[in-house]
């Protein structure tokens, strides 16, 4: 695997990984901007406008009928928050053209169709056409809406929400549903001048390609989007604090069966953009340890040994400096959850883990950062991630790093987590809550 990294033109740059493990290719184009309240749901919603129709392609139907020419290839929008950074754009797979009739075709083709998309959408009156805003923004008011459904989810959504309510972060990466509802075509339209105009494209490929064929299929779009950009391409930037800045509970209620506990970290500043990984990989195998795993901590304590949870897992925001907790617990168990959870923190700052626990959060780490380089997907994502952080650091990196990790780093980055905000979903009046 060959990963080749160009940044020939300013606001633009280009990945390559050249590979021969998949039989599908992936081309993806994202623009990345600040996520802002103010701009989020216009800016989600432009690339499904833009997977409408083009000059050449105006319908659906039609450039579904040019994705099947390649070998049945798929073009979609992606809309996703990476820390404080909201990218937006198309992400596409391929048959690679190791195994096209034609070598080479497939992948001058799908670069063609992802620049047709990009700059040609299709028009109406100057601007977006207001059946395809109409009808695209109404499915994600109703994406958004949804978000209640999984209330596992729902309940991590809204921790974030109030904990980073006066940060950026605390932005969805759709937006909220009103701010969605109020997009009308010509808004729509500004927020994608504006992508054009100030954000910096990102652009991935992985395939059998090398970075010479890649650059010379995607250049054209590359020096049209240069052209479009003016000087002031945003920087990217995300706030991580060093200490908590709520201190807070909050608590919702729902008509539920079952209550949801989440809790909200800030890691004391260490996450992935920071020189030395040293802390970060630390924290990667310290949250392995403590709820990232079918072996943790929570699972084994909080959930198998004591029953107080469902479900109780650990994740970390990379580029934010978050560390989140979810469970779903039993309305009258939610102090005893709590505290639990709170304890088997505690006992990774006192050092209280066998090398057996150690290892196994090790190698765990070191086994999500293998197996991501078998998956076309992961591996964009994580590019994207890179990209946005200003780190571009490999997984097997990453992997080698997390095997270093000692004991006393493990401990020593669990005690700079602190607890900054615990959300609860709980029933309604009448229900037994246990508060």
């Amino acid at each position: 695997m060959k990963v080749t990294e160009l940044h020939d033109l300013p606001g633009v740059d280009l990945t390559v990984v050249q590979t021969d493990k998949f039989k599908s290719a992936i081309l993806s184009a994202s623009f990345l901007v600040p996520l802002k309240k103010e701009t989020a749901a216009a800016n989600a919603l432009v690339p499904y406008l833009l997977r409408r129709g083009t000059e050449k392609y105006p319908t659906m139907s039609e450039i579904s009928v040019k994705l099947e020419d390649l070998y049945g290839g798929t073009l979609d929008p992606a809309v996703r928050k990476r820390g404080e950074t909201q990218c937006v754009g198309l992400i596409g797979s391929f048959l690679d053209d190791a195994y096209a009739l034609e070598p080479g075709s497939n992948l001058k083709e799908a670069a063609a169709l992802l620049e047709e998309m990009l700059l040609h959408p299709v028009t109406e009156n100057g601007s977006f056409r207001d059946e395809y805003v109409a009808g695209e923004r109404d499915k994600l008011v109703q994406a958004i809406r949804a978000q209640v459904n999984d209330k596992r989810q729902y309940a991590l959504l809204r921790l974030l929400q109030e904990m980073c309510r006066d940060e950026r972060y605390g932005v969805d990466a759709l937006g909220s549903e009103e701010a969605m509802g109020a997009v009308t075509a010509q808004a729509a339209w500004e927020a994608y001048q504006n992508l054009l105009k100030h954000a910096r494209l990102h652009l991935f490929y992985c395939g059998t390609a090398s970075a010479e064929e890649v650059e010379k299929a995607l250049m054209g779009l590359m020096e049209a989007v240069n052209a479009l950009q003016d000087e002031k391409v945003e920087t990217l930037t995300c706030d991580a604090h060093d200490a908590p800045q709520r201190g807070e509970t909050v608590v919702e209620a729902m008509d539920v069966a079952q209550g949801k506990l989440a809790l909200g970290f800030r890691t004391g500043g260490v996450r992935l953009t920071e020189g030395d990984r040293g802390p970060y990989a630390a924290l990667m195998v310290m949250n392995a340890l403590y709820g990232g795993t079918a072996t943790s901590k929570l699972f084994m304590n909080v959930r198998e040994k004591l029953s107080l949870c469902y479900y109780a897992s650990s994740a970390v925001e990379s580029l934010k400096g978050v560390m989140v907790v979810s469970s779903g617990v039993e309305f009258g168990n939610m102090d005893k959850a709590q505290q639990e959870i709170l304890d088997q923190l505690e006992a990774i700052r006192n050092g209280d883990f066998t090398d057996e626990e150690l290892e196994s959060a090790r190698q765990a780490v070191v086994n999500v950062y293998k197996s991501a380089i078998d998956s076309c997907a992961r591996l964009e994502s994580h590019d994207q991630t890179t990209a946005v952080g200003g780190v571009r650091v490999s997984l097997p990196e990453l992997a080698r790093e997390a095997e270093q990790v000692t004991r006393d780093q493990v401990a020593a980055v669990a005690r700079k987590v602190q607890l900054d905000t615990v959300y609860r979903l709980v029933g309604k009046e009448g229900q037994n809550n246990g508060q």
